[in-house]
This record gives structure tokens, C-alpha cells and sequence, in this order.
């Protein structure tokens, strides 16, 4: 089988739940490979807190990654999407460099604030137009599962962060987006949820991608 390796730079939003963990055992479970993951996350810092560091660089520069997973500060697209713009392109220039792909981990609307999806989208849609990454639409999944779902919750009681429901669609949305193929199902895997939930997530992952998608020909 042939294994992927991919990098996951972010913050809490990613390092929760073990994000990067979910998206390996669903590769795994659905037959797809082996994904090797590497986390570097600092505690709501921005990308741009990343590329200062330099930490990121110098793992793409000691070893190869297929992807290089890239998660802006949960509201930083929303206030200020030029600067959101701006590290993506500096982070994409060294990714590309690397040999890697750009992958934007498109996240959610904090619990209180849903109307402010439609900038977050608007922001990780227009980086990815202008750098040619692949966006991983985990915000919208969770829209539409909200909306479709509203019994099932997904925050945790901060109201921004995911709880283990959250973490584990945006890791569908990934698989759905990077690693489903001509596959029409997202694999089963040990979580603590109930089935119901798990159909729910499936679906909402699926129909989101299969949507974005096709509105981005």
C-alpha cells in the first residue's frame, strides 16, 4: 500500500481531538494507504507566527511531504482576509519550494456567530484560487450539518473549539476531499459516537465536498 505523508501546521483548532490522527485512521480503515501525520501547533497563533518561527520550514526542508496542511487563526479570515492571504501565499512559496501540496483547512464559525461563515469560506476559497491549494471545506460541512442537524453539536462548551463530533467530520472532510477516489462512502472507524451521529457526519462530509467540488469547475 502506498503511504502519504502529510504536515499539519495550526493551531488548537487542529491539535484538538487529534485531528491528524481521525484523517490517518480513516486512510487506513477505507483501504487507501498508510498516512504518516506531523502536527506543529502553538496555542491561537497565526500562520504568520508559524513562518516567523521558522520551525514549519525547516521540517519541509529536512523531509518530503506530499501535503502541507495549512490552518489559519480561527477568526483572523474574518477580520482581516488580506493578511489571511498574504501568509497563505508566503507559506504556499515554501511548500511549493519543498515539493509538497497546499492543503487550507477551511474551519468554522464560532457557536454564537454563524453568519460570519460566509467570510471564513469566502476567505480560504479566495487562497485558494490565488495559490492553487487544495481547500478542505470542513467549515461548510459543519454548516450544513447545523442546519440539517441541529440536535447534534459540534462546538465544545467554549463555543469555538471542536468537540470529539467536530473534529471527527472536519477529519471525514478531509478524507472525502484528499483520499476518497471513486469510493461513494467514508469508512468506519472506533469513535464515541453514536450511529445516527456517524451517518449524520458521513453525509454532511460527503455532500459538502461533492458540492464544493463541482461549484469550483
Amino acid at each position: 500500500m502506498a503511504k502519504t505523508s502529510a504536515l499539519f501546521i495550526g493551531n488548537s483548532f487542529t491539535a484538538r481531538n487529534d485531528l491528524p490522527g481521525l484523517v490517518a485512521q480513516l486512510v487506513a480503515a477505507g483501504g487507501k494507504g498508510e498516512l504518516g501525520c506531523e502536527l506543529i501547533s502553538i496555542s491561537g497563533a497565526p500562520l504568520r507566527t508559524h513562518l516567523n518561527k521558522g520551525e514549519a520550514h525547516k521540517r519541509m526542508q529536512s523531509q518530503h511531504f506530499d501535503y502541507v496542511v495549512l490552518q489559519e487563526q480561527s477568526t483572523l479570515p474574518i477580520k482581516n482576509a488580506a493578511r489571511c492571504l498574504e501568509n497563505i501565499r508566503d507559506f504556499d512559496a515554501l511548500i511549493r519550494k519543498a515539493g509538497a501540496r497546499t492543503v487550507l483547512y477551511m474551519t468554522w464559525a464560532r457557536r454564537n456567530a454563524p453568519q460570519t461563515q460566509d467570510a471564513l469560506s469566502t476567505a480560504y476559497i479566495e487562497a485558494g484560487s490565488a495559490t492553487g491549494a487544495i481547500v478542505v471545506p470542513a467549515g461548510l460541512a459543519w454548516q450544513r450539518c447545523l442546519q440539517d442537524h441541529p440536535d447534534i453539536l459540534l462546538h465544545d462548551k467554549d463555543q469555538s473549539h471542536p468537540n470529539p463530533a467536530g473534529s471527527y467530520l472536519a477529519a471525514c472532510t478531509f478524507y472525502a476531499a484528499l483520499f476518497l477516489g471513486r469510493s461513494r462512502s467514508i469508512p468506519a472507524i472506533a469513535i464515541d459516537l453514536q450511529d445516527h451521529e456517524i451517518d449524520a457526519l458521513h453525509t454532511a462530509a460527503l455532500e459538502t465536498v461533492r458540492a464544493f467540488n463541482k461549484g469550483q469547475r
